[in-house]
């Protein structure tokens, strides 16, 4: 499990996911050196989508990535572990090389909870497991320890997006186990790459595929130099896509970049401030 990844966002249409826009957003990464597609995480809106939704974007993803060298890291996260469950499921039997499973929000179980649940998911299922952690939405933080001990207790559980902004969580995962980790904040995918990181899932890729596949790949070739360099050139552009709440700004800078064709959120989430909107059109030029 390594590489540069893309968390897609799920375009809409009339108040339903454009599956040809969604499409073409897919390719769009194969074509620009993406090395596994991410649908339905937080990018992607999973929160809102209803559950055949969310099985239809996994389905056009496999659909479209059949074939290439670019992977499917299908999102399986849920506060319930029946439907983490069955999402993973549903992944492995439609083709999906992996499944991506936040940490449940809103009951804010306990370490030995965390376990179990992921022990569940990941004994249900064949196809590799990733644990997601981003505390900042689910008050639900996995102690190093635990996913230590999943990774080593559990075959199939290998790798963790960390998307907690701690160094430090980086350093203790990689120095006391073989667990792939996984920079889930593109500020920092650099430090997170020099420290042990294998890879990214990028919201910034939705837009700069070809920049974060480089930055990646020149990191996993011991090219710290260049990666650096394009993590430094990607600062302004990452910083404002976190304006608002991911992936408002994201959403609006694909619009404005002319790479979907309507700009169309689930409520509770809704479009930029005018402000805001303004800061990401003005950071954009520097980049498209």
């Amino acid at each position: 499990m390594q590489g540069a990844m893309t968390a897609l966002i799920t375009p809409f249409k009339n108040g339903k996911v454009d599956e040809e826009t969604y499409a073409s957003l897919i390719q769009r990464q194969i074509d620009n050196g993406i090395d596994w597609v991410v649908p339905v995480g937080t990018t992607g809106e999973s929160a809102t989508l209803t559950h055949d939704e969310h099985k239809r974007c996994i389905e056009i993803a496999v659909e479209i990535c059949r074939g290439t060298n670019t992977k499917v890291l299908a999102g399986a996260g849920s506060n319930s572990t029946h439907e983490s469950i069955d999402l993973a499921k549903f992944a492995e039997a439609k083709g999906a090389d992996a499944v991506l499973s936040v940490s449940p929000y809103y009951n804010k179980p306990t370490q030995r909870g965390l376990y179990e649940h992921y022990k569940a998911l990941a004994n249900a299922i064949k196809i590799p497991v990733v644990l997601y952690n981003v505390p900042g939405r689910t008050c639900s933080n996995i102690n190093v320890e635990t996913a230590i001990k999943l990774f080593n207790d559990v075959e199939n559980i290998i790798a963790i997006k960390e998307a907690t902004g701690s160094i430090e969580n980086v350093v203790a995962l990689c120095a006391n186990s073989d667990i792939a980790v996984i920079s889930g904040d593109d500020a920092i995918n650099y430090p997170i790459m020099a420290t042990g990181g294998k890879g990214c899932i990028s919201v910034t890729s939705n837009l700069l595929p070809n920049r974060i596949a480089e930055l990646i790949h020149s990191s996993l070739k011991g090219d710290f130099d260049t990666s650096r360099a394009i993590n430094e050139e990607l600062y302004d552009i990452n910083k404002v896509l976190f304006v608002e709440s991911n992936p408002i700004p994201i959403k609006y800078a694909m619009y404005e970049a002319g790479l979907i064709p309507s700009l169309e959120y689930r409520l509770p989430l809704c479009e930029p401030s005018d402000e805001n909107k303004a800061k990401i059109k003005e950071v954009l030029k520097k980049y498209i």
